[in-house]
């Protein structure tokens, strides 16, 4: 009862988006008149809700622009989260149109169940861990190891359900076989940006993210002090929802993400592009 209720309000609030969205999709530039997206006469744009991973929310706003010039009758709306819980919005419903995931393993589970188009699916990124520690940090954290030191009290994960950082992180200290002793000093983010607030403002005693998060934290606020190893690559894959009612929309948004202008925008952000 309690997961069908979770899976209820998850799916209200991403209704509830998507009305905003809507009823504020005419955007307007400095001078007040229609942006590309709704300046051709007679020209209706089709929306398409595109449902990705919280590290990509500042790649993926950036190449909105890019993209709705191109595709002047594509707008396109986003949904930003960890990527478990955006598998079960889909698995609950929810009317996306495009999923982009930080991990192979949701977007496995949603084609084991038939819900994205299997023939759209593509790799487009590829990332990496960094333990991260607030710059006013007195600890002399420079490595994993350091963080079983009795000083250490709080250390900032995603949690391992909802976000594949939480699932990388714990993978590699459990590699490293340091996990038994930190699990306990753990403070679970439901994303990557969660994780990255807490260390910026210096609310726990270190945090592991994504290198592309890590570029984006407030100046001076953190310090990055070790690439941290994964046995699993660090690769987001994206794909078209099967439930989609515009499928030839999302196949454009994903043939711009794969093709030489998005891989461009990915490499700027610090990912690296599959196709390198």
């Amino acid at each position: 009862m309690r997961k069908e209720l979770i899976v209820l309000l998850v799916l209200l609030g991403v209704f509830l988006a998507i009305g905003c969205a809507e009823n504020g999709s005419e955007a307007v530039n400095e001078t007040g008149t229609p942006t590309a997206e709704t300046a051709v006469p007679g020209q209706e744009s089709e929306t398409i809700l595109v449902s990705a991973a919280a590290s990509l929310t500042e790649v993926f706003t950036d190449m909105e622009s890019q993209f709705e010039t191109e595709n002047p009758g594509v707008d396109v709306n986003f949904n930003f989260a960890g990527s478990g819980s955006l598998r079960t919005q889909i698995e609950g419903g929810a009317p996306v149109d495009v999923f982009a995931s930080a991990s192979q393993s949701h977007m496995d589970i949603l084609a084991g169940e038939g819900l994205i188009e299997n023939s759209s699916r593509e790799d487009f990124a590829q990332n990496s861990l960094v333990l991260i520690v607030p710059s006013s940090s007195t600890l002399n954290i420079s490595g994993i190891e350091d963080l079983t030191s009795l000083e250490v009290e709080r250390i900032a994960i995603g949690n391992p359900e909802t976000a594949p950082v939480g699932k990388y992180t714990t993978q590699s200290l459990t590699e490293a076989g340091i996990w038994d002793q930190l699990e306990g000093k753990t403070v679970l983010a439901e994303d990557v940006k969660q994780v990255l607030v807490y260390v910026e403002r210096g609310e726990v005693d270190a945090g592991f993210v994504y290198m592309t998060d890590a570029k984006t934290a407030e100046p001076e606020t953190i310090e990055i002090v070790a690439t941290v190893p994964v046995t699993t690559p660090i690769s987001y894959p994206i794909a078209v929802v099967s439930a989609s009612e515009n499928k030839e929309e999302a196949q454009e948004f994903i043939d711009f993400v794969t093709g030489q202008e998005g891989q461009e925008i990915l490499e700027e952000y610090g990912f690296t592009p599959e196709s390198e």
